[in-house]
């Protein structure tokens, strides 16, 4: 059986949500693996560009700058709400770049996928479990092979990092977005 775009983000913020809360308090200004961000700014990021991608807010959410973890929960609850909400599923997003889709399409296909790498870079960056579902990795790996250029003019992801063929899937995806999968966070 398929899994809806509610079901997808349950599970995808559900597995970011566990790296959010083990966090160590002191841990959010850790460096992560994209240049120039914290642990912190991994978060800020997924709180922020959806709404603007939407077009609209999502609600009252904590300041991440002040409470990171209060921040992704208000969110990744706002998220979940709107998936499922049966009125969500007849609202589209019109964007130039990616034309018209339904806002839960929209939400899984962009937003859903970002939340499950971030959580490699959330996990890396705080020196937790950063393993991710093999099969997700594959998946992810197949359809941005397919959209590879317009993934990189786009800005959002960096060159990619030369990594074995035949690598681990997600050495080979993490690579693939411009991440060294080697990375490590520095010492304390």
């Amino acid at each position: 059986m398929t899994q809806t775009p509610a079901d997808e983000h349950r599970l995808v913020a559900g597995a970011f949500t566990e790296r959010v809360d083990g966090v160590d308090p002191d841990g959010w200004d850790a460096p992560a693996p994209v240049e120039g961000w914290t642990a912190r700014d991994v978060v800020g990021h997924l709180v922020e560009w959806l709404p603007a991608l939407l077009g609209f807010s999502l609600g009252d959410i904590a300041s991440v700058r002040s409470d990171p973890v209060a921040a992704w929960h208000d969110h990744a609850d706002a998220v979940q709400r709107l998936l499922e909400d049966p009125a969500s599923h007849r609202r589209t997003l019109s964007n130039p770049h990616i034309g018209e889709l339904p806002i839960d399409e929209a939400i899984n296909n962009f937003y859903t996928s970002d939340v499950f790498l971030h959580t490699w870079d959330l996990a890396r960056a705080t020196g937790q479990d950063d393993r991710l579902d093999p099969d997700r990795c594959a998946a992810i790996l197949a359809g941005s092979a397919a959209v590879e250029e317009a993934m990189r003019a786009s800005g959002q992801f960096g060159p990619a990092v030369s990594v074995p063929a035949d690598a681990p899937v997600q050495d080979r995806l993490i690579g693939f977005i411009g991440r060294d999968p080697s990375w490590q966070r520095p010492a304390r």
